[in-house]
This record gives structure tokens, sequence and C-alpha cells, in this order.
């Protein structure tokens, strides 16, 4: 039997330090559902997950197990099997012995060989059984892991980074191999992990995570289509998305452009509903987001609805050998995210719901925690002035300042100077403080929320 796992508002405080590492997270998961938690290191997921399994305490709000209250289930009561990183075998047994001893605890005095055989031919270790783990290499490890859970027939399986110790090959097959087993075993599904490729092959929906604040949950996918803000843009998706400082310049009489410094968007008239949006950030700097599939090296002339030219110059190439990825220096700035990947920004308030709320302080609260403090901030350099020109990175800049992806058949050289095409269908604009403005945000919160 699989179950449904529900948090309400759930808080990780530690006393010791005063350090609240999850903060008000709220999350469904469906019975049989795979969900991956991902995020950075230190923001909380492994956290989460061990207050699912009853290892760690929850500060404040509820986890409810079937739409039972479970905050005080011991944890031998949550029918939970968890799978740890470090593999966490005993030594002085053989794998037999390892997978086959929750099973004594759960039922002494029963012969669990039946179940271990059985576990065993699934994962195909059959001629491991009789093995220590010294004797294991670390795939092989990993694997008697997984049995000593499976073999449980728990009713939820968490894994918290279980593949991040094995080498790249070992960790792909691993890695098919876990999504087949659990879509055969209809379990509930917890992962965590701080690997993005991990999140979007194997999960049904992605929950991603940043200072124990939830930043987006949905299926890959969406995801990765229309991320809420410019953290989750730029922790989803191989190579980044391109961030660059941008400008908007929305006259009366003419058309609107987005000035990346050297160069500029021209927007096509008449404007889509989503370009509409960005007239109420005219004068205003804004983060331009492109992914590099976005992007392609063609003449303006080839241009199709919705693309405009810009020039770039070739930096670096890096070969892929399916592809190539093109470093461009097109005069832009690249974005400085302060923070992007920094588990715990300094200076978070308190954001603990205060009896005597209003609706409106609710909904404040609501917004603030969705950024979990400043994402995107574009501050000025010290020194420049307040005029609306853009002002130059003051971090070492990477070679080019936008990733293009493209054939290997496409001859180019380092200093060729070569036209590209931005399809603003795929255009990416977020404001200041990192929530993206376009494409509009498709959910208004509601005030009884």
């Amino acid at each position: 039997m699989t179950r449904a796992i529900s948090l309400h508002d759930v808080s990780k405080t530690y006393s010791s330090k005063g350090t609240r590492v999850v903060d008000r997270l709220s999350l469904d998961i469906a019975p049989g559902e795979f969900l991956v938690l991902l995020g950075p290191s230190g923001c909380g997921k492994s956290t989460v997950l061990r207050m699912i399994a009853g290892l760690e305490e929850i500060t404040e709000g509820q986890l409810l197990l079937d739409g039972e209250y479970a905050n005080d289930l011991p944890p031998a009561g949550r029918d939970m099997a968890m799978v740890f990183q470090n593999f966490a075998l005993y030594p002085n047994m053989t794998s037999r012995d390892n997978i086959g001893f929750p099973l004594r605890i759960e039922s002494p005095g029963v012969d669990p060989g039946g179940r271990v055989d059985a576990t065993a031919r699934m994962l195909g270790i059959e001629d491991l059984l009789d093995r220590f783990p010294g004797q294991l290499s670390g795939g092989e490890r990993q694997r008697v892991a997984m049995g000593r859970a499976i073999a449980r027939h728990p009713s939820a399986f968490l894994m918290d980074e279980p593949l991040s110790n094995l080498d790249a090959k070992l960790r792909n097959h691993l890695r098919a191999e876990i999504s087949q087993l659990t879509r055969e075993l209809g379990v509930t599904t917890v992962y965590v992990t701080h690997d993005q490729s991990e999140a979007m092959s194997l999960g049904d929906r992605v929950a991603v995570l940043r200072s124990g604040v939830l930043q987006q949950v949905g299926t890959p996918r969406a995801v990765y289509a229309l991320p809420r803000n410019v953290f989750v843009a730029a922790f989803i998706g191989t190579p980044r998305i391109n961030l660059l400082r941008g400008l908007v310049r929305a006259p009366l009489g003419g058309a609107m452009t987005i000035s990346l410094g050297k160069q500029f968007l021209r927007l096509p008239e008449p404007l889509s509903l989503d370009h509409q949006m960005l007239r109420v950030q005219q004068g205003r700097e804004v983060i331009v987001g492109l992914r590099s599939e976005a992007v392609r090296i063609a003449k303006p002339a080839a241009a199709r609805p919705g693309e405009v030219p810009i020039t770039g110059l070739v930096e670096h190439l890096e070969f892929q050998g399916h592809e190539v990825l093109v470093h461009f220096n097109t005069g832009s700035q690249p974005a400085v995210v302060p923070d992007l990947e920094a588990p715990r920004p300094a200076g978070r308030p308190d954001r603990r719901r205060r009896r005597d709320s209003t609706v409106l302080d609710r909904l404040r609260e609501r917004a603030v925690a969705l950024r979990a403090g400043s994402v995107g901030v574009l501050e000025r350099p010290i020194g420049t002035t307040a005029a609306p020109e853009l002002a130059p990175a003051t971090e070492p800049r990477l070679p080019g300042d936008l990733v293009v992806r493209t054939t290997p058949d496409i001859q180019l050289r380092h200093g060729m100077q070569v036209p590209l095409l931005v399809d603003l269908a795929h255009l990416f604009v977020f404001d200041q403080d990192g929530d993206r403005i376009c494409p509009a945000p498709d959910h208004v919160p509601d005030l009884e929320e």
C-alpha cells in the first residue's frame, strides 16, 4: 500500500543557533507520485526528508500521512524506508544479512530468505548476497542499500541523494533503474538531489527550494518552460540560462525595445499580451533571460515571425560531440544575481504568522516567502550615475555573455562576427527582485489564501 504525504506550513528551527532552515513549507504528495526536492547544498531539502521520516522534529506546522496527523508518530510507525547518500550498510554483515536485517527486526522468528531472494532478483544482485560491503563497488553497495529498502515493502521511499557518490556513467545507469523500479512498485517516492539533470529525468514533479522556502513546484516541463523567478530559471537547465542586464524603453510614439548595452531587442508590433506587461517597466532595469536554444545562428533575411536580429563575436567554443556551445560577446552585461545559489542570504526577517495578522499581512508574507530574500537585485556599483544606462558588471566576466547551442557542422572560429536571431517567444524578463514579469505570471494570489 502506498500513501499520501502532506506538509502544511512546516518549519524547522534549530534552537541552539536560532536558524530557521525550513520556512513554512506546504506541499502535497499524491499516492504513488515520484516527487524530487531540488536545490543547492544547504537549502533544507534533506531536513524536509528527515522530518517526513521522523528523524527530525517538526518545529511548526503539520505532517499528514494519508490525512492523519503524524508529527508525533515515531519513525518505526510511519512505514517508510530511507536510502541514504553514504549507503549506511553494516560492514560486518553480508549483503543478504543487510537486506534481511529490517525484516528480522519487524518480524522476529520469521525467515526473511524468500523476500531477500526476490528483492535480489529484482535488482540483479543474486551473486552478491554472500559478499560483505567492503568487497563491493560503489554501485553494488547502492543496489544493496536499495534492496534493504525495497524488501520491507514500505508505503513510501525516501531517498537522500543516493547517487551523488558514484561516477557519472554509473549514476546514469542507476538513475534509469530507480525510475523503472519505482514505476513498477508504484510506491510514493520523495527524492532529494542538487543535480537538476536527475530531477528532470526522474520526477513526476519537481519542488525547487531555496533557503528552506519553496520557490516553485510543478512538472519538469512546466518548471523549465515557466520558471517563477530568476533563481528557478538559473537553477534549471543545462547550459545555464543566459541572464543579461536590460533596460526597457517604451516611448509613446515608437516601438518598444529592451536595450542590452550596445544592442537592443525590438519587440514586434502589435505587442503580445506578455510584452504589453513590460510597459510599466519603462526606464527600469530588468533581467533578460534567454536559454541557449532561444537564439540561433542565421542572417536577418532568414528571420521567422517573432525573431529579431543581433550580432555576436565568437569568444569560446565548447565541442560536445552532438552539439557545440558557442560563447558570444554581444556587448551586453551579464546580470549579477547576488546569492543565486547561497543557501541562506543574510538578514532574512522572521516571517512567522502572527495571530492578529490581517489578510493583506498574510499576502505580503506569502510574496516575501516566495522569494526567500533578494534573488535578483541589480544594484549599481558605487560611483556610477543614476542615468538610465546600463552600469558595467562588477564581477569578472566569463568568456562571452551569451551561450548559444548549435550543430557541429557549422564552422566557426574565435573572433568571428556572427549574425544571430533571437526568438522573442522564448524571452524571459524578470524584475529587479527576480520575479518573472514576462511571460506574465499565470496565477494571481487569492486574498482568502
